[in-house]
Formats: structure tokens, sequence, C-alpha cells
């Protein structure tokens, strides 16, 4: 379960983000590749920029869902 106290450092500032237990499995970055992307040494994902349109926070809330090890969360 998605833990906010262990946020990755590289996450865009605001409610949504990506813990330290995530594995980079790709099927975030499928369902939200403008939102997410692989930190520079591929160990994790993180949130390059928040959502701000309505499809853009479906699409997070899609990769939220499809995350294998529940490392995304929102704070809202």
């Amino acid at each position: 379960m998605v833990d906010h106290r262990y946020k990755q450092p590289e996450n865009a500032p605001g409610k949504w983000y990506v813990d330290s237990t995530c594995v980079p499995c790709h099927v975030c970055l499928e369902e939200a590749p403008g939102l997410l992307a692989y930190a520079t040494d591929e160990s994790h994902v993180f949130f390059k920029r928040q959502p701000v349109t309505a499809e853009e926070t479906k699409l997070a809330s899609n990769a939220m869902q499809a995350c294998p090890t529940e490392a995304i969360g929102d704070d809202g």
C-alpha cells in the first residue's frame, strides 16, 4: 500500500506521487506516459509533472489502479 512518508524525491510537487515501493515494471508508464518517467538510474518511476486536465487526472488514476505494487498515490 502506498505511503506518503516515502515519496520518491523526484516527484513533481502536488498531490500525485510514487513512493519507494515502486519497481520499474513499466505498467504505469503505459497508462500515463506524459505524466510519469523513469528515474535516471531506472530504479523507479516518478511523476515528472502533475495532471492538469480531467483527462490527465483519469490517466493518473488508471496508472494508480494498474500499479502491481500499489506505489502510486494521491493526497486528495
